[in-house]
């Protein structure tokens, strides 16, 4: 296996079907303040209230035939329960970020960027050499600046306020990342 960032395998190494995408909600799929509020349906889960478009639940059906959609968001496995149906998505793999430690191996960061960088290692090891797209609306440059020598990541920024557009998609649809 070849060793990529950190101690963590290469990603693009391990052959699969598929290439795998890890979805965060809040500023993705759940925009801040979108400029055509009328595209959104509001919910409430508990105390909250989120913003949520049908078109972006047909996006994601449209992406599930190129890549193993994963929810990378801080609502684990909520995301399944609240937001998948709701999107019309079936019960989908988890990244979970509030049970993991860190590694030996794991990507190294200064502490005052551990909160922006939390999920990094967690998707690296889930991706365990698995070429991989991760959508998100934080995705810092020290992350940007590792992720860039790998062909078999793709990185797609969001802006918070507007959420996933077609242009992500269109994206995220034309990668072909190694072996593919």
């Amino acid at each position: 296996m070849a060793w990529g960032i950190g101690a963590v395998p290469r990603p693009g190494t391990r052959p699969t079907a598929k290439p795998l995408l890890y979805l965060d909600v809040d500023g993705v799929l759940n925009p801040l303040s979108p400029s055509e509020p009328e595209r959104f349906v509001q919910h409430s889960i508990g105390d909250l209230t989120v913003r949520l478009s049908s078109e972006h639940g047909a996006w994601l059906r449209e992406l599930a035939d190129h890549y193993e959609l994963i929810w990378a968001t801080t609502w684990e496995h909520h995301a399944n329960e609240h937001l998948g149906p709701l999107l019309g998505l079936p019960d989908l793999p988890v990244v979970e970020f509030s049970t993991y430690r860190r590694q030996r191996g794991d990507p190294r960061f200064r502490i005052i960027q551990l909160l922006e960088t939390h999920k990094w290692a967690p998707i690296l090891r889930h991706a365990d050499g698995r070429s991989f797209a991760w959508i998100d609306d934080v995705i810092p440059m020290r992350i940007k600046r590792q992720a860039w020598p790998y062909r078999g990541i793709k990185l797609v920024h969001v802006d918070s306020r507007e959420g996933i557009t077609r242009r992500h998609l269109d994206d995220l649809l034309a990668w072909s990342p190694p072996g593919r």
